[in-house]
């Protein structure tokens, strides 16, 4: 019985202990199931996603099986444009300031080019078998319509990457917008980097005039070039000739800004003649000769250096857009505008100095402007260097006509040098001068070879001689013309003297000949004894001497002779005095001469007379008759003859056929030598 009771309690034991093991495993369990919970749940949510996910696909399983191989097929290249997309738009991290590091961006450009060449050379192929499955799982009913619609919206949005329509790009325009960032770095390269020419140089101009060198340094010239590179390999590269021209023709027009340029832009309308703009003129071939060879010479050279990989058509291109941009055409503009101005005999020294500046600057115009990209300079050069030949070349033949037109003109009322006679006896000299000589000759050999016909030296100084011929019957008209004959004899002193005073060693002078000089120089004596003996040599007779006796019979009667006599000389002395200080002698030298020569005739004989015969009407209240001391007679006669101050300018042009306009001044008009 105890055996049997033992057992029970052995059995007892032994259930409490597995129940107790059982209870830790459960105890476990449920901890387990506590710990694992939320996983659970996450597996549960995936399952329901998955299953949604499938919901579509209907097909049978067999179906399935066949769709499984079109579906490897195309996931490859797909995911291989996958993962360049994915790689593109890690780039986008990579881009770098192009300024701080233009190696290292350029070569993320490098890289995003060739990704999305990949892209484009691999899409179409991956979106091709896309469409294929699209196609198959809607013709073997393998997915529902909303599923296969869906597929279809992808693929036409891929499509439209692909072509980048409406500016959709696979990189979202991130190229685009490097190039731009590249290209503004090109900009900022240039304009930190272009400075205006210092106008100290503007002193340089002339036989070494020196040529500017390369404006920026060659740090920044290779930069440009490796900008210009990719630029090329993007199909952007006007962009960047836009951007240069744009920057260096600015520089340029900086650089001329402190010559003042303005009178570039005056037009005919604006003067009146060639004389109001002569300083312009002047001017205008040092600025240009400033602009050619030192701002354009230097453009010239940079334009090579940055774009010669670039080719001949390009960089030429560009120079010529700069210089058309800078300016040049402004002045070639300028040149045509003088040459359309009222014609003037001194309008062709200006041509002349035209063309002399043009002539100059030959051979660096054929160089930086003899392109096909230069053809509107060309044409403008061509055309003004004709306007110039042209009208110098007509006014220099219709010289010698219009002298003869001014033979019909009054004379000077004042008998001094006409306008016509300075203007042409200087006008022809600097025409025989060094400066002009070889100027005008090179000209009208031009103008002749126009014509098919040679011109020969000796035409030139014929034709001149021609013009003096007609000055020297000009003189004579117009010494007829006065109604005064002692006038004309001034007029004739004042001319013949002038023509000897300032031909004399001069080339004019020498071409004339010495005979023709010294005809001209005897009248410097023979007028003057000529003006004398027909004007005031005639005074001193009035003072005669005859009768008047002084003894105390005769006294009354000399004193009626000394007044009437007194009066005389007064009225004629007074008359003649007032007739000819309106007229002028404009040599001081002969006037001074002239003036002594009158005094030595009149004032020792009137001196004498006053002093033998003065106090007979003096103590009458003698101040009628005794209207002049000797002192105040020569001071009278010393102010003879003194010219009046008047303006320069040229003689008036005779119209003959309407060919010319009237000029500046009237020709009797004259000018105060002295």
């Amino acid at each position: 019985m105890m055996t049997m009771m033992e057992k029970g309690v052995e059995h007892l034991i032994s259930a409490r202990k597995s129940l107790r093991v059982n209870l830790e495993k459960s105890k476990a369990l449920g901890l387990s199931l506590e710990k694992d919970g939320p996983r659970l749940v996450e597996i549960n949510q995936r399952l329901s996603s998955l299953e949604a996910a499938i919901r579509p696909i209907r097909a049978q399983s067999d179906a399935l099986v066949a769709v499984v191989g079109h579906i490897n097929h195309a996931v490859l290249p797909a995911t291989a444009v996958l993962k360049v997309f994915d790689a593109i738009h890690g780039l986008e991290k990579s881009l770098s300031d192009p300024e701080s590091d233009l190696p290292g961006y350029l070569s993320v450009i490098r890289r995003l080019k060739e990704a999305l060449r990949f892209l484009g050379e691999n899409c179409d192929m991956a979106i091709q078998w896309l469409a294929d499955i699209v196609e198959y799982l809607e013709d073997h009913s393998v997915a529902d319509g909303k599923f296969i619609s869906s597929l279809k919206e992808a693929l036409t949005y891929l499509r439209e990457l692909h072509s980048g329509k409406d500016g959709v790009h696979f990189d979202g325009g991130l190229l685009e917008v490097a190039l731009d960032r590249l290209e503004n770095e090109f900009r900022r390269l240039l304009t930190e980097n272009s400075v205006p020419l210092p106008m100290s140089t503007l002193d340089l101009p002339g036989e070494q005039a020196c040529i500017a060198p390369s404006p920026l340094p060659v740090a920044v010239i290779k930069k440009l070039q490796t900008i210009l590179s990719r630029s090329v390999a993007n199909n952007r590269v006007e962009k960047c000739v836009e951007i240069y021209v744009e920057v260096r023709s600015s520089n340029v027009r900086a650089s001329l800004q402190a010559l003042n340029l303005d009178y570039l832009e005056i037009s005919v309308s604006e003067f009146n003649d060639v004389q109001s703009i002569e300083g312009h003129i002047g001017n205008w071939g040092k600025h240009l000769e400033f602009a050619v060879k030192h701002l354009l010479e230097a453009e010239y050279k940079l334009c090579n250096d940055v774009f010669e990989r670039l080719g001949l058509d390009v960089w030429m291109g560009c120079f010529a857009k700069i210089a058309s941009q800078a300016g040049i055409l402004a002045f070639l503009q300028f040149g045509k505008t003088v040459a359309e101005s009222k014609k003037d005999p001194i309008k062709m020294l200006k041509l002349l100095d035209i063309f002399a500046s043009l002539n100059k600057l030959r051979l660096d115009f054929n160089r930086l402007f003899g392109g096909a990209a230069c053809a509107e300079i060309q044409k403008l050069t061509r055309d003004l260097i004709k306007r110039v030949i042209d009208g110098a070349s007509e006014l220099f033949w219709e010289v010698q006509v219009q002298v003869e037109l001014q033979r019909q003109m009054p004379p000077p009322p004042d008998g001094s040098v006409p306008k016509l006679i300075i203007f042409i006896t200087d006008y022809c000299n600097k025409l025989l001068g060094d400066d002009y000589k070889p100027i005008l000759t090179q000209v009208l050999v031009i103008e002749r070879s126009w014509k098919r016909e040679i011109f020969q030296e000796r035409l030139l100084f014929d034709e001149l001689l021609n013009i003096m011929r007609g000055v020297q019957l000009n003189l004579e008209t117009w010494s007829k013309g006065y109604k005064d004959d002692t006038l004309s004899y001034v007029f004739l002193m004042n001319n013949h003297w002038h023509l000897y005073k300032h031909l004399k060693g001069t080339k004019l002078g020498s071409l004339l000949g010495d005979s023709w000089l010294r005809e001209h120089e005897q009248y410097k004596d023979y007028y003057p004894a000529v003006l004398m003996r027909e004007s005031w040599a005639k005074l001193p007779a009035l003072l005669s001497r005859e009768g008047l006796i002084l003894f105390s019979g005769g006294r009354a009667t000399a004193r009626d002779l000394v007044k009437k006599r007194l009066k005389a000389f007064n009225e004629a002395f007074d008359d003649m005095y007032k007739k000819q200080s309106n007229w002028v002698i404009l040599d001081k030298e002969l006037r001074e001469k002239t003036c002594q020569l009158i005094i030595q005739t009149i004032v020792p004989v009137y001196r004498s007379y006053m002093q033998n015969y003065g106090p007979l009407v003096e103590q009458e209240g003698g101040s009628k008759y005794a209207k002049y001391t000797a002192q105040s007679l020569e001071k009278m006669l010393n102010s003879l003859f003194i010219p009046k101050p008047v303006r320069h300018g040229s003689f008036k042009v005779r119209v003959p056929s309407g060919k010319f306009n009237n000029s500046v001044a009237d020709q009797n008009q004259t000018a105060n030598v002295k």
